[in-house]
């Protein structure tokens, strides 16, 4: 018997938001079809994807890498709709669902999110009425357990758990980097979950990738402690190790992070006391890193107004602060060709209110221009 919601379900899910790509910038298809394989020939059957997510290809990857190739019950299947990207009324915030269903073919969703809520979008979900919405689908069979993903502070969440006591479980963005990151707060939203009896599945484990190439100092650490570890492994299975977690999304890019993950993932243990204290080193390493907290989402660049890759620029001063020897200017110069320079910011905000990290961009734009251009 459970003790709590998702007790049992395999502790690594498939994260279906950084796929493999080709040269032309699409999902490789046929490499996503080796690693789902891998995934479940393993035993795990979690997948995640969403509406947005490249675009709507995502899903669409979704259906010919595993709906199509695998009986419907022996995997579960979880989408998400955002009310605050891609609609612009609640007709086209609801359309999303039967999109999703069309483009993913799976027939309903085991799991289904409203996705993204923070202080800046999460009053639309009221205002578009998607909360009843999704209760009706639920209802009728085409959604099985339905909840939410945040990125916002401690109080929000309290009081969404608490006008939302209906929700099976909640998406957290947790990893041991943003334990005590008041901008994330992953440990108080993880509590916060917990006393209101709500499992948890977890989001950006190794923060964008952030935790697989950490700073040298944590480097040092964990390699210290476990030669033969690789750096994500300490990070999931420090997720994977909290109570009530249904499982830990990990956003794999190509086959060789998919052997990584499952060799460790596949027959689960969890972090021991002296693995803890390692982490907790790591941890204090961590709080003396300069590096942009940037997870490479991509949510403020959608709506960037001079389509500027926020992210890869953040990418190329994160690796600048880490190696003074690190060629910057020419990896800038790369990352902005035929898009906007960080100079060209106009200061809108539109990345500011979406991203979920809570990042002053504007101001870390100034600064990379600052460094990098003439």
């Amino acid at each position: 018997m459970e003790r709590y919601f998702g007790e049992n379900t395999p502790k690594l899910g498939f994260g279906l938001m950084r796929l493999p790509k080709l040269p032309n910038g699409k999902i490789d298809v046929e490499q996503t079809k080796v690693m789902v394989d891998m995934f479940m020939d393993a035993g795990l059957t979690y997948f995640d994807t969403a509406y947005v997510y490249d675009g709507g290809e995502s899903e669409k990857a979704a259906k010919e890498a595993l709906v199509d190739r695998y009986p419907r019950e022996s995997y579960t299947l979880c989408t998400k709709l955002c009310a605050w990207m891609g609609a612009r009324n609640a007709d086209e915030a609801k359309q999303q669902f039967y999109t999703s269903l069309k483009r993913t073919g799976a027939g309903y969703f085991d799991y289904y999110l409203l996705h993204a809520l923070q202080r800046s979008n999460y009053k639309v979900y009221d205002e578009y009425h998607i909360w009843d919405f999704v209760k009706e689908q639920k209802e009728k069979g085409l959604i099985r357990y339905y909840g939410f993903s945040f990125h916002a502070d401690p109080e929000l969440l309290e009081e969404l758990l608490n006008d939302h006591p209906d929700v099976d479980f909640v998406q957290l963005q947790i990893n041991y980097a943003d334990w005590e990151n008041p901008g994330v707060a992953s440990r108080k939203c993880w509590e916060i979950a917990r006393k209101h009896g709500k499992s948890i599945t977890i989001m950006e484990p190794v923060k964008g990738g952030a935790l697989a190439d950490p700073v040298p100092e944590v480097q040092k650490i964990l390699k210290e402690a476990d030669p033969k570890a690789s750096m994500a492994s300490w990070a999931i299975r420090y997720a994977a190790s909290l109570d009530g977690i249904i499982t830990v999304l990990s956003g794999m890019s190509n086959i060789e992070q998919m052997k990584d993950n499952l060799s460790y993932m596949k027959d689960f243990k969890p972090l021991d006391e002296a693995e803890q204290k390692v982490i907790r080193r790591a941890q204090a390493a961590l709080n003396k890193d300069r590096s942009i907290p940037c997870t490479a989402c991509h949510y403020c660049t959608d709506g960037c107004p001079m389509n500027i890759p926020i992210p890869e620029i953040f990418h190329v001063m994160n690796h600048q602060r880490g190696n003074e020897a690190f060629r910057g200017v020419r990896e800038y110069t790369i990352a902005t060709e035929g898009r906007g320079k960080a100079s060209d910011c106009i200061a809108c905000g539109q990345c500011v209110n979406a991203c979920p990290q809570q990042i002053d961009v504007i101001a870390g734009l100034k600064d990379c221009a600052a460094l990098f251009e003439d």
